[in-house]
């Protein structure tokens, strides 16, 4: 019987493996590295326990995508909900608490910002309660089938309410700013720093509809988990085991060949090639591009390694005296330096909780320090002046900890170490070309690329839609599933007893 390989173990390469290993269906997962999770995996140094990139543990409360896949593949994530999403620290100096509960975010807002923002916020929470329901149901964006746009035609038909659709038409093809209420500074700075981590832009080009969705990321069920937000990596691969699928890690895949039978021929770096009913690409697709060459899609094979306007990340790893840090402090935090918010004007701060130990040593946080960066910048500096490169990376590490203390004013005669990662860092390690994080910005309705590239050949991750975020790039790799047992579904019952996984195999590297 011949697997499906799942080229990949980030959260969508994952989560697909994991739903179709569910189904009894033979799943291979290919990893490079030694550990599963990509972009939203932990790693060890020094004794701390750090999150590579993801940080913001969302989508577990109640109907949401995670809490939904947890019960569909039958595990417990682990969760510790907390009650503030994160803390958004405007440039004014004013602090405002992201309330998970919907409630005690209303009374925050209005206690800061008035009531001007209000017709905002509730066009806001009205239209992502709606496109929430559609995107729990694998909306099939942009549909590529006929059944894809019955598909969808029906989902509308079911979660909007008919007056809304004038406005979500409306909506579809302007920027969110259209919305915002005009003069109020401190409200449309709060909604872009709010933008920029969840849509990778702000109102002025951020798609209405879209945004009005990422906005409500903190409503979705926010916490932590122990051990990172690897942990969460950590269940999807023991569910694929649990299942019956493979993990194989420290297995390079370096070329994926289409075969005359509708098969394909998946060819690794020193473990053979093996042969796969279907195969499943969890990357950005220039990855894909590299992998399929020709068979690529064309405008993939045109496109540059990155989009013009997207976005790498710097990140700084830092190990803090525990006494730096307050015991009510939330351990989530924007940091708004004010615009333009890449190369440290807006830092996102996450904080190891107190209550998780494998995360620092005793008397120690971990904290982990974001912001969005040109990549192209990083990647001349490091081809053409590694002693300018080395030197920006300095420049770099001292305004993202100058942003943080304003939070945590301790840290810099409490800071035990400090050590970064540019997008280059990324590319080395997550396999991302050039480093390119956070999927394409939101500038128009359905900006992504199509799921679907042939039959059983499909692609998963934040550059398919919903995008970027954990739960929805769990959501795409989920309905990508369903649509790859759906065409496995329509093969003859013979092509799944006589094949062999694999023309030249090796026993090295299962999980």
């Amino acid at each position: 019987m011949r697997p499906v390989i799942v080229v990949g173990a980030g959260i969508g390469g994952l989560t697909a493996a994991a739903i179709l290993a569910r189904y009894g269906i033979p799943v291979v997962v290919m990893e490079t590295q030694a550990y599963p999770g990509g972009c939203a995996s932990t790693f060890d140094r020094h004794g701390f326990r750090f999150d590579a990139g993801a940080t913001l543990a969302a989508g577990f409360g109640p109907d949401m995508p995670l809490h939904r896949l947890g019960e569909r593949l039958e595990l417990e994530w682990g969760i510790h909900l907390e009650p503030v999403a994160m803390q958004v620290h405007l440039s004014d100096g004013q602090t405002i608490p992201r309330w998970t509960d919907r409630e005690r975010w209303r009374e925050e807002r209005l206690r800061v910002l008035g009531s001007a923002g209000e017709p905002f916020w509730a066009w806001q929470e009205r239209t992502a309660k709606a496109l929430w329901a559609l995107i729990r149901e694998r909306l099939p964006w942009p549909p590529q089938r006929p059944r894809d746009l019955l598909r969808l035609l029906r989902a509308l038909r079911l979660s909007a309410h008919p007056a809304d659709l004038p406005g979500w038409i409306r909506d579809a093809f302007r920027p969110a700013a259209s919305r915002l209420p005009p003069g109020d500074r401190r409200l449309r700075e709060l909604v872009n720093g709010q933008l920029w981590i969840s849509a990778q832009t702000t109102v002025e080009r951020a798609n209405a509809l879209y945004a009005a969705a990422a906005l409500d990321l903190p409503h979705t069920g926010v916490g932590w988990l122990p051990g990172g937000i690897g942990a969460i990596a950590a269940r999807l691969a023991d569910a694929i085991v649990r299942y019956g699928g493979e993990i194989r890690f420290r297995h390079e895949v370096i070329a994926v060949r289409p075969q005359a039978d509708g098969g394909f021929q998946v060819e690794t770096r020193g473990y053979g090639v093996w042969e796969a009913e279907g195969v499943i690409l969890n990357m950005p697709p220039a990855g894909a591009v590299r992998l399929l060459r020709e068979v690529a899609p064309p405008p993939w094979r045109r496109a540059p390694a990155a989009p013009p306007d997207g976005w790498g990340a710097f990140v700084v790893y830092a190990a803090v005296a525990e006494a730096a840090v307050p015991s009510d402090l939330p351990l989530h935090h924007q940091i708004l330096q004010g615009e333009p918010f890449d190369e440290g004007g807006a830092v996102f701060l996450s904080i190891s909780p107190a209550a998780d130990p494998s995360r620092a040593p005793r008397g120690f946080r971990a904290l982990t320090l974001s912001t969005h960066t040109d990549l192209r910048r990083w990647w001349s500096l490091f081809q053409q002046d590694r002693e300018a490169y080395a030197r920006r990376k300095a420049e770099m590490v001292a305004r993202v900890l100058q942003a943080a203390a304003r939070v945590l004013p301790r840290l810099p005669e409490d800071l035990a170490w400090a050590e970064a990662a540019t997008p280059i860092t990324f590319q080395q390690f997550t396999g991302r070309p050039m480093g390119w994080v956070g999927g394409f910005p939101q500038t128009r309705l359905g900006r992504s690329c199509r799921s679907r590239i042939r039959p059983r050949l499909y692609l998963v991750g934040d550059s398919v839609f919903p995008g970027q975020s954990i739960p929805a790039v769990a959501l795409g790799a989920w309905r990508v599933a369903e649509d790859m047992r759906e065409d496995l579904a329509a093969l003859p019952r013979r092509r799944w007893i006589i094949h062999s996984p694999f023309v030249r195999p090796s026993m090295e590297g299962i999980r």
